[in-house]
């Protein structure tokens, strides 16, 4: 696939990436089986996690988690009032769109606590386990610590697109927007009024520039990583993509925030055949 192969000029040692149709149609380049840190992919696959446990009752998205006034859902949409490390709130839940490794790290521990299970363990067993993900593991913060592969990338991709672990409500809830109208930063992209996120994964909305393509449709979601990685599903085109490589984000900013939009664009105008 051309769109693919674009990531061969990025300025890295290693990429590899995918794109998954909404039919179950699946594309390559790459190392498929590289491991690579995801970074920040990780809220996306973590927050899977703890809304499986949600809907098995352990925990409630309405419960009470951290500062005064703060719950489940405020932490998951980075609407917790945490900043982005840190264990004191900076400002009341619900004022502003914080990007924040605290938030998340207080829900899983919230999960953690709820369950009576250490969360990398629950993690492995409501996802890993079932997804056949062998090749991943969390090794530190569930926010930014797993490690994984493009197949295993492709596992999510279809789970985002086709929920089994969760029932369909949750998973629309999940990917619509929380806490509506909040402004806020996008670490490394920019400041955006408003800043859309669901639980876990940002949502597009109208931001620009930004590091999705310019042709995704307002309701893609997805996260980029600090690792040098990214992953959206755009339910409108029906088209879901992946790309990992080993350099930090920060290196090659300026470069990826042009070439990444590039290569989404071109993965949605390529045929899904």
């Amino acid at each position: 696939m051309q769109a693919l192969s674009l990531i061969d000029s990025w300025p890295v040692r290693h990429a590899s990436a995918a794109r998954v149709g909404l039919d179950g149609t699946v594309h390559t380049h790459g190392d498929r089986t590289r491991s690579y840190r995801l970074a920040s992919i990780a809220k996306v696959i973590s927050t899977l996690a703890v809304l499986v446990a949600v809907e098995e009752g352990s925990i409630d998205l309405d419960s009470p988690v951290g500062q005064p006034g703060c719950t489940l859902r405020h932490l998951l949409s980075h609407a917790g009032g945490y900043g982005f490390d840190g264990a004191a709130p900076i400002v009341a839940p619900g004022r502003r769109r914080i990007y924040s490794n605290t938030g998340i790290e207080l829900a899983t521990e919230a999960v953690a606590d709820a369950t009576g299970i250490a969360f990398a363990e629950y993690l492995a067993e409501a996802v890993f386990l079932p997804l056949g993900m062998a090749d991943t593991v969390l090794r530190g913060s569930p926010a930014h610590g797993i490690w994984s592969t493009v197949d295993d990338c492709i596992s999510v991709l279809h789970q985002l697109m086709h929920p089994t672990l969760i029932a369909a409500a949750t998973a629309r809830d999940a990917t619509s927007v929380q806490f509506a109208d909040l402004d806020g930063v996008l670490p490394g992209v920019g400041s955006f009024r408003p800043c859309p996120w669901g639980l876990g994964a940002e949502i597009h909305g109208h931001k620009h520039p930004h590091w999705m393509g310019t042709t995704n449709s307002p309701t893609t979601f997805g996260h980029f990583g600090g690792a040098g990685t990214m992953l959206w599903v755009d339910p409108v085109a029906g088209i879901g993509v992946v790309a990992l490589t080993d350099r930090p984000f920060d290196e090659w900013r300026d470069e990826a925030l042009t070439l990444w939009p590039q290569f989404s664009d071109a993965a949605l105008a390529e045929p899904l055949a």
